[in-house]
């Protein structure tokens, strides 16, 4: 591949375990075969799926406490990193050559049909190789030509997971101007983005964070924030005594049957996450007598990462980089996301 070196240094994963598996490894350029590109990273973010995977944390169907990446097992050696903004530096075969020296971001979903409702059942780094790299492959139709979008590298890559994830959960939860949202987690990566993507679609929106990160979460675009240490329904209660009209929650545990009474009348509570525990319990009469939802959303569709993409070129939402870090400090870069005392997004400069 013309000006493209033959090797490139990576960070894989050779099994499940803490930061001590992630091994900085002198590879071979992938090749894109037909369909795909190859891209050149300038900037992968860091996500709580890269923990989780590396961590094998995600259970198994009849068997929590199993050993397993997002859908099943991994292969192993695995390079991680889904979220991906670079330029396009080689085609494969069947491929329009004049993506090459575009500017993109890369779709990490793996989806299970073709269409623009597909639902993703796979991620780049965890089922197949991703940007914790200098150079990734992706399917040609999943890399989104941003070449004018006056946002930064770091800041288009903070953009697929986190805020494919947020916008899922606001499609699937049928967000409108004018309704009130309250939106856990608020100051962690898919938070932050829910704030700001609710906000810019004319919500008005109640953001629940740690006292340390209330101003961060106000300034990214919250209307009202509540303190995640004090009683939070009430605290919802006073902030909008009419109601909740959408809960988007990556939280969970408890927040799920605290919660679910604030909600209005055809109300829709959307799930994408479980800090707070997946053990959930709560009241079912407060589901069927107010007409309310409980809606499961993992990340995107073809449809969703194309709105948000369209945002991107506008620049209607502004991504906050927390720190960057160079790709050798992979694991130091993860033991910072563990810790949770950042506002914004993590990235890593290959």
């Amino acid at each position: 591949m013309k000006g493209v070196s033959e090797t490139m240094r990576a960070v894989r994963i050779a099994r499940h375990g803490g930061p001590e598996v992630l091994e900085l490894a002198e590879v071979a350029v992938p090749a894109p075969q037909a369909g795909e590109v190859l891209v050149r990273v300038a900037a992968v973010a860091l996500n709580n799926t890269d923990l989780w995977t590396r961590e094998g944390a995600y259970g198994r169907p009849g068997d929590p406490d199993a050993l397993s990446g997002w859908r099943g097992p991994i292969g192993f050696p695995r390079i991680q990193g889904a979220d991906v903004a670079g330029r396009v530096v080689a085609v494969g075969a069947d491929v329009d050559e004049s993506l090459v020296g575009r500017r993109v971001v890369v779709d990490p979903a793996i989806y299970d049909t073709e269409g623009p409702d597909a639902n993703p059942v796979g991620l780049m780094g965890s089922e197949r190789d991703g940007g914790y790299a200098e150079y990734v492959t992706a399917p040609a139709e999943r890399a989104h030509d941003v070449t004018g979008s006056p946002l930064t590298d770091d800041q288009l890559a903070t953009l697929p997971t986190a805020y494919g994830t947020a916008l899922g959960m606001i499609e699937r939860g049928r967000l409108r101007a004018g309704e009130t949202v309250l939106v856990s987690g608020a100051s962690g990566g898919v938070g932050l983005a829910l704030v700001q993507i609710a906000r810019a679609r004319g919500a008005r929106v109640l953001a629940i964070s740690s006292g340390s990160k209330i101003d961060a979460v106000r300034e990214a675009g919250a209307h009202e924030v509540l303190d995640r240490a004090e009683d939070i329904a009430e605290q919802a209660r006073v902030a909008a005594p009419d109601g909740i009209d959408v809960a988007l929650d990556v939280v969970a545990g408890h927040l799920v049957g605290d919660g679910l009474p604030l909600l209005r009348e055809g109300g829709r509570w959307v799930i994408a996450g479980a800090l707070g525990g997946y053990d959930v319990a709560f009241d079912v009469r407060r589901l069927y007598l107010h007409n309310a939802q409980v809606i499961g959303s993992a990340m995107h569709t073809p449809t969703h990462f194309g709105l948000l993409m369209d945002l991107a070129r506008k620049a209607e939402i502004q991504p906050v980089v927390a720190a960057a870090f160079p790709l050798d400090q992979a694991a130091q870069a993860q033991e910072e996301l563990a810790r949770r005392r950042h506002v914004g997004k993590i990235v890593m400069r290959p």
